[in-house]
């Protein structure tokens, strides 16, 4: 898309947008732009301080986030015995429901940028690991065979093949990360910051000012979508290259059931070790910080407690499943969509990324209140949160295919879409996987925040009610239980993916 073209749709959608909010001026919740430049231009230097403070942590939380997700995947390709160990703590700890984990850190921390910052790199560290683990894979096997057959080992063909193969997913992985890592910084602020966007944000909507919430949402999404650009342009000019898809032999499935549930248990047993153990090292208050023996006697004594906590449970995972396959059926429907018609990136693009990047907590009323407070709701809240990151990995996915094999195709008669079909959607599926294994906890959090916000239903609404009273021990409950919704959803997950890629890139599966 031209400049010229480019400048003239954006004339048109602002006039729409603003013509709309005439026409719906007796509404409270719409805005036009001039009304967000008015806000704008009233509030200059307040909105440019608090957009720097966000930004200056956000990017603090990106930088150590995205650094501990190379190292744990550089460990668990050069010691593959480690995966299921890292992989299960690194998605535990992110499947941490971000309305609970806030406030402890908080309480823990005092005050500082501490909370921002460290919510700001749990919100990036996992989609990054995923994506450089795959990246690291993405090597065909007779390249490590050379290596070892010059007597090369696992650090030096990481070093010397695995790393540069890995860097067009490592870029993926970052541009996911830079709206996240944005987004996790203004949570980190709701939990009782000094300074920033989402100190604005949480004060704009306790007194109700639209004008205010929508221009927040505004400065936030643009931020987010520069951050996207700039890691998007760094990646071209430093990597330069798309890499070529593994084009393995398929392989049968050599792995024991016995040993990997006996692997999960073992993973699972040092993770409550280390909950205990980081606890009691850091002599913390059992009043809010509970061990695992605590959460464990509340729900075997009181039975109200959980029966309570059940049906949350319950209500949170309805709503859950069927926001999550939409999500991802809508990401990989755009994909595929752009891929057949290349002009409508210029469109998709710019509004995925918006989308991804207003904070869900000036997004979810909203949305919820245009599609009711039931089911359907929730599930777009929790559709619109995770098909963003499944969009961009499944068009990095598609556009892998070498051109090669698209001209073989092309040769025969074949249309665009039967390429699509037979060529580019095989290519796709590694990263389809990655981004489903990456919406699992998104999923989560969206679902949370909206019952906390909006629907007051679900686990949400608990941990809402919990963190009001100082019912620790029904919030640490809660995170357990979710942790636990999360993973079961995840190995699910795991599994379909190890059938379908054994088939198709069984380079990526050990």
């Amino acid at each position: 898309m031209s400049i010229r073209r480019g400048t003239i749709a954006a004339v048109v959608l602002l006039g729409l947008w603003e013509g709309a909010a005439q026409v719906l001026s007796d509404g409270v919740l719409f805005v036009g732009p001039l009304g967000i430049l008015f806000h704008i231009g009233a509030n200059p230097g307040l909105l440019v301080r608090a957009t720097a403070t966000t930004t200056q942590n956000a990017a603090l939380g990106f930088l150590w986030g995205n650094l501990a997700a190379v190292l744990m995947a550089s460990v668990v390709v050069v010691l593959p015995r480690t995966e299921r160990v890292i992989s299960s703590a690194a998605l535990v700890v992110f499947c941490l429901p971000l309305v609970a984990t806030g406030p402890i850190l908080r309480v823990i921390s005092g005050p500082g940028d501490t909370p921002q910052i460290a919510l700001a790199a749990l919100a990036v560290y996992y989609t990054t690991f995923l994506a450089m683990r795959v990246g690291l894979r993405a090597m065909p096997a007779n390249w490590s065979d050379l290596m070892s057959v010059y007597g090369r080992g696992a650090l030096a063909t990481l070093l010397t093949v695995r790393a540069r193969a890995s860097l067009p997913y490592l870029f993926v992985g970052l541009q996911i990360a830079a709206p996240a890592a944005f987004l996790g910084a203004m949570i980190g602020e709701f939990t009782g910051a000094e300074r920033g966007l989402g100190v604005l944000t949480l004060r704009a909507m306790r007194s109700l000012d639209v004008e205010a919430t929508w221009s927040l949402a505004v400065i936030s999404a643009a931020m987010a979508m520069l951050l996207y650009a700039l890691v998007g342009a760094a990646g071209r000019w430093l990597v330069g290259y798309t890499p070529d898809i593994i084009l393995s032999p398929p392989r049968t499935m050599a792995h024991n059931r016995w040993t990997g549930m006996l692997q999960a248990c073992g993973a699972a047993l040092l993770l409550i070790l280390l909950w205990q153990i980081s606890m009691d090292l850091a002599d913390l208050n059992r009043f809010f910080a509970k061990r695992p023996a605590d959460v464990l006697s509340y729900l075997l004594a009181d039975a109200p407690a959980r029966a309570t906590l059940l049906r949350a449970l319950a209500e949170t995972t309805a709503t859950t499943i069927p926001g999550y396959l939409a999500g991802l059926v809508l990401g990989a429907a755009l994909a595929m969509g752009v891929i057949l018609l290349p002009r409508a990136s210029g469109v998709v693009l710019p509004v995925a990324v918006a989308l991804r990047a207003i904070p869900i907590i000036t997004t979810a009323p909203l949305i919820v209140l245009a599609l009711g407070r039931g089911a359907t709701g929730t599930i777009a809240v929790i559709a619109v949160m995770i098909f963003f990151p499944t969009f961009v990995a499944c068009l990095q996915g598609l556009r892998q295919t070498p051109r090669a094999v698209s001209d073989l195709f092309r040769s025969y008669g074949a249309g665009p879409v039967t390429v699509l079909y037979l060529a580019q959607i095989p290519g796709m599926l590694p990263a389809f996987f990655a981004a489903a294994k990456m919406a699992v906890p998104a999923a989560i959090l969206a679902v949370t925040t909206t019952e906390w916000l909006v629907t007051g239903k679900g686990i949400g609404l608990l941990v809402a009610l919990t963190s009001t009273t100082s019912n620790y021990n029904m919030l640490w409950s809660c995170i357990v239980a979710t942790t636990v919704l999360a993973v079961v959803i995840y190995a699910v997950v795991v599994r379909v993916e190890r059938v379908v890629l054994s088939k198709y890139a069984s380079e990526q599966v050990i």
